[in-house]
């Protein structure tokens, strides 16, 4: 500006004025109203393009989970923003290649002008175009070029951001060609030098500038046609649209509104669950719901049970991430900490101080280097500046004093976030329900729940290095601007954008390469945590190679989508490397040029340099924080899903406390079912009065243990109610009433801890008293004062190292310690002999314990129930029969042939047992011969007898009897048969004991008979011929007649 007015002496035109600064402006203001228009437009497509239904369910601690969003049932109708076919995006596509090559056209004929005048004789200087003309060319035909990649690679193209620019763009190049068209026409100065600038008085065109004008026109009439294509080819979709669209509504208008299906079951949640528009629920086992209900509204497939890892997560836009990762904010911003407020307000004024020093740094380096030329031939030293840039240095990065003490400072906030998070994660996991805890994968929750630190350090990457690294990057530009011109301005923005983009572009297309490395990585945490866990079914079935080779394909998968990051991850590497010293070269090259022709300073070339490789800084951590983010983000994604689910059962908005509880239950036409197409439970009523028993009986899958679960209300009933002491349960919390419930399941899992942790995991204020009070009406105190460590042994992992009757009775023990209103026994002595299970339940129910108790029993053994109030029989889910044992055997029905067959099982087994010790008594006679032919000759002839006498035992019947007696006396056993009782044959390496050592005791009493039900041998409980109680031994002798051979100590007897 002040060169034309010095070598005019007046100021310029206003149509110069115009042009200078649009073709500055013009390339600036595309870019940022692309960015811009394109940021909007995804917000705006993310909330149309699938309709938003506002959160009704929270998360943990009451915080608000991330909307449920779902698809439009018009959504061709509806939407604002129309796509067109691939004939019109090709025919857009070469359009704007077309647009490229006229600015490519324009720095051609800008080279080819200053060649020509080169040396050309009357001329004062070389010719020579202003930066802003540079500026305009270069800057426009890089814009275009990325609008050109644009057409290209998204989906949807051209949309309305298109649109949008190449309005922008026509008005623009409306400005310059008719700015540059007044100024050509009349007088007007050119410019001549590259150096200094020297202005030569001209009148009209010439023939360069009549080439721009051709350029410019045929650029304006490219940008024309797209505009108005677009909006004609938009206009007739949408007409065409609506035309449909009237056309479908009144079709519908004509026929019936009403369901021809389905018409008769109103949906209560607060989303459609239809499976038309291909909406599904959020959560495995359907929406959340005050009364929990929470069905499924129709079974696509069948619906994955819980948290099972997806085959392909969709693709996502930056919005939806931002959207979806927002909702971890609740829990980790310190609401409630004012100190941690004041921390990190004070780690973002040292952000800004960083910021600061980060420009004060190549400025100084300037200063220093041209305070060190030397002033009138005399070398001064320059302390000053070198002390003021070894401060800037000691300030600067993430590792000098600012970063170091916003590091320092930062700590407890990170921790704060990280304990948040985590703790939150693990509260959810416990807060669903039965549904979602029936179907997960253990591995894929745990994998989950360790990704809170990827959470917490995706965050504080984006506040603290992200944020202000895009801020140094925008600093960069507008110092380079004032400092060193538009034209080092516009190279350091093109190497900018081009290399974000190229990192975010190649990176976005490895996003799935990436996503498959963290899901191997998952299945491989997965595979060897069910492996370990399943330790003893591994062993059981001698299947450690097939473990070995599952858990090493694992690794290898894991190993070949690694290798595929890797090798991606170095390609990008690498083009980034170009695309960054191609700019630094050009950059380099240009002011070094201007250094020679002394246009430049020697400082501001040291200062430039610094500050490029300062700026190759955050280029370089951006291609690396970007994979890092992604990968955060990527792990992330299974914790965010794990918190979007939400649990069938809940508290209601009015629910109360029940604050005492006498133990009256009342089922009133209960109805439930798991699936829709198959009710487990229906039309259910019954009534359990304080004090009372109640016995469950039928067949496997008859609705038993369902009738449990609901009255834990692990679920809630679909039909009818159920009441606790004439409350509805789903109008009483979840904790009140799971508080006078107490359960002893059929498979009970122990803590690896102590024993005395166990039990009192149920009553941490019992004493020790308490717990050998509990273990004595549990015959398991002596049982435990054996072992090594007593009270202090531990269990192992899920209490393994215990046998199934110590478990069974440890369970009942903690039960005891609860000290419940209503006690629920789910096959809870399974393992236990009948003796000393008929022993437990007199105590359950005659003892202090249980004096004004109810009691819920499930049981197969159904001589241990003949005492219960009433005896229910469940058959499909209803109750078929119900009455005590004596008014159901008169009925002579369903639990009738159940009872019969019981007595047959039992009767077959006494006699079973009679033969088995016969057998015992006349080997023991025979006084057989040591010689092993002959031992072997007895034994299998003796075998063939006991073997002849078990073919008249039933191969079907009910339960093992509780007690049976031998009435026969047996005489002339050899004393050693107690030594021999000592001696499992069927001890496990795992356990403390064996199952023999444990029937010495008397409290668990393992003798064996056929149950149909396991096809194994079952305990029995019977009489020797000496009148003590038949320990295991003898029926293990028995099963060891069977194989043709004989316990050395019995041959050795004999």
């Amino acid at each position: 500006m002040d060169a034309l007015k010095d070598g005019r002496g007046s100021q310029p035109s206003l149509a110069e004025v115009v042009f200078r600064n649009s073709q500055l402006c013009y390339p600036v203001v595309l870019l940022f109203a692309f960015i811009i228009s394109a940021g909007i437009h995804s917000i705006v497509t993310s909330k149309t393009e699938e309709e938003v239904v506002a959160p009704t369910v929270k998360g943990p601690g009451g915080k608000p989970l991330p909307f449920t969003k779902r698809r439009r049932e018009h959504h061709d109708t509806q939407a604002p923003f129309v796509h067109n076919g691939d004939v019109a995006k090709t025919v857009f596509q070469y359009l704007s290649a077309g647009l490229v090559l006229s600015f490519v056209a324009n720095g051609a004929a800008i080279a080819l002008r200053a060649l020509s005048a080169r040396g050309v004789k009357g001329e004062v200087g070389d010719w020579w175009c202003d930066e802003q003309r540079i500026v305009y060319v270069a800057g426009s035909a890089f814009f275009y070029v990325y609008v050109l990649i644009t057409l290209f690679d998204w989906e949807n193209s051209p949309n309305i951001v298109h649109f949008i620019t190449w309005v922008l763009g026509l008005g623009g190049e409306l400005v310059v060609l008719i700015s540059f068209t007044l100024i050509v026409t009349g007088s007007h100065y050119s410019n001549l030098g590259a150096q200094d600038p020297i202005l030569k008085l001209a009148n009209g065109p010439d023939g360069w500038d009549l080439v721009d004008l051709s350029i410019g026109a045929v650029r304006i009439l490219l940008i024309t046609i797209m505009v108005f294509t677009y909006a004609a080819l938009t206009t007739r979709k949408c007409i065409k649209e609506k035309q449909r669209y009237d056309e479908e509504a009144s079709h519908s208008d004509s026929h019936e509104s009403s369901p021809l299906l389905n018409g008769n079951h109103p949906n209560y949640q607060t989303g459609s669950n239809r499976c038309n528009d291909r909406r599904l629920p959020r959560t495995g086992s359907g929406f959340a719901s005050g009364n929990g209900a929470g069905q499924a509204g129709c079974q696509q497939r069948d619906a994955e049970a819980a948290f099972y890892r997806p085959e392909k997560l969709p693709h996502k836009t930056w919005f939806e991430y931002c959207r979806g990762y927002s909702v971890f904010f609740p829990y980790l911003w310190p609401a409630n900490s004012l100190k941690l407020k004041g921390i990190i307000l004070v780690c973002f004024v040292l952000v800004v101080f960083q910021r600061l020093v980060n420009i004060a740094v190549p400025a100084q380096m300037g200063k220093v280097t041209d305070s060190l030329e030397p002033k009138d031939g005399v070398f001064t030293m320059p302390w000053i500046q070198v002390g003021l840039l070894v401060l800037y240095k000691l300030l600067q990065g993430p590792s000098g004093l600012l970063g170091s003490l916003r590091s320092i400072l930062w700590i407890p906030v990170s921790q704060h976030t990280y304990r948040a998070l985590t703790t939150a994660a693990f509260e959810h996991v416990h807060s669903l329900s039965l549904d979602f805890h029936l179907g997960k994968r253990t591995g894929e929750v745990l994998s989950a729940l360790n990704k809170g630190a990827s959470i917490n350090q995706f965050l504080e990457q984006t506040t603290f290095q992200v944020v202000p690294m895009l801020v140094d990057l925008f600093i960069a530009i507008i110092f380079f601007y004032v400092k060193f011109g538009p034209m080092y301005a516009l190279f350091v923005s093109v190497i900018t954008f081009y290399y974000l983009y190229l990192t975010i572009r190649m990176a976005s297309t490895r996003a799935d390469q990436r996503r498959d490395m963290v899901n191997a990585d998952r299945e491989e945490e997965a595979v060897k945590n069910d492996s370990i866990t399943s330790y003893e079914t591994v062993k059981y079935f001698n299947a450690e190679k097939y473990e070995f080779a599952r858990y090493r394909n694992a690794i290898l998968n894991f190993q070949a989508a690694e290798a595929k990051v890797t090798w991606g991850m170095n390609h990008m590497n690498m083009c980034q490397s170009m695309v960054f010293m191609c700019g630094f070269l050009v950059i380099m090259m240009t002011c070094a040029y201007q250094v020679s022709q002394g246009t430049r300073t020697l400082g501001e070339f040291v200062s430039l340099m610094t500050y490029l490789g300062q700026l190759q800084g955050p280029l370089n951590f951006f291609g690396t924080f970007y994979r890092t983010i992604q990968q955060a983000m990527i792990s992330g994604e299974r914790l965010l899903e794990l918190f979007k689910i939400q649990p069938s059962v809940i508290d209601g908005p009015e629910v109360v406390d029940l604050a005492r509880c006498s133990g009256h239950l009342k089922w009133n036409n209960v109805g439930f079912s798991y699936d829709k197409r198959r009710p487990a439970l229906h039309d259910l009523s019954f009534e359990c009065k304080p004090g009372t028993t109640t016995a469950f009986v039928g067949e496997s899958g008859g609705g038993k243990s369902t009738v449990f679960r609901l009255m834990f209300r692990y679920y809630n009933c679909h039909e009818g109610s159920i009441q606790m002491d004439g409350h509805d349960v789903k109008d009483l919390t979840i904790d009140s009433v799971r508080r006078f419930i107490g359960v002893v399941p059929q498979d009970t899992i122990l803590f690896n801890e102590t024993l005395m942790y166990n039990l009192k995991y149920a009553n941490p204020n019992a004493t020790d008293e308490d717990v050998y009070d509990a273990c004595r009406a549990a015959a398991i105190h002596d049982r435990i004062l054996s072992f090594p460590d007593g009270y202090a042994t531990k269990v192992g992992e899920r209490g393994l190292r215990l046998s199934g009757g110590e478990k069974q009775r440890v369970a009942i023990a903690r039960t005891i310690l609860k000290n419940p209103q209503i006690i629920m026994l789910d096959e809870a002595t399974s393992a236990l002999d009948g003796e000393t299970e008929q022993k437990i339940q007199n105590k359950l129910i005659s003892g202090n314990f249980g004096k004004d108790r109810t009691l819920l029993i499930i049981a197969h053994r159904l001589s241990t129930i003949t005492h219960a109030d009433q005896i229910i029989v469940l058959h499909a889910g209803t109750m078929v029969e119900k009455g005590t044992h004596e008014e159901l055997l008169a009925l002579n029905g369903r639990y009738a042939s159940m009872w019969e067959k019981h007595c047959r099982a039992e009767r077959a087994a006494e006699h079973a047992l009679k033969a088995t010790l016969k057998a015992q008594k006349l080997l023991s006679r025979a006084n057989l011969s040591r010689d092993d032919d002959h031992s072997d000759d007895c034994d299998s002839m003796v075998s063939s007898a006991i073997l002849q006498t078990g073919l008249k035992s039933p191969s079907v019947g009910s339960s093992t009897p509780d007690n049976v007696s031998d009435t026969t006396s047996h005489r002339g056993t050899s004393s050693h048969s107690d030594d021999d009782s000592s001696a499992s044959v069927s001890g496990s390496e795992g356990t403390l004991h064996d199952e023999a050592s444990d029937d010495s005791h008397g409290e668990d009493n393992h003798n064996n008979t056929y149950d149909p039900r396991t096809a194994a041998i079952q305990p029995i409980a019977g009489r020797r011929d000496d009148g003590q109680p038949l320990s295991a031994s003898y029926a293990s002798r028995s099963r060891l007649s069977s194989s043709h051979t004989l316990p050395p100590r019995v041959r050795a007897s004999t």
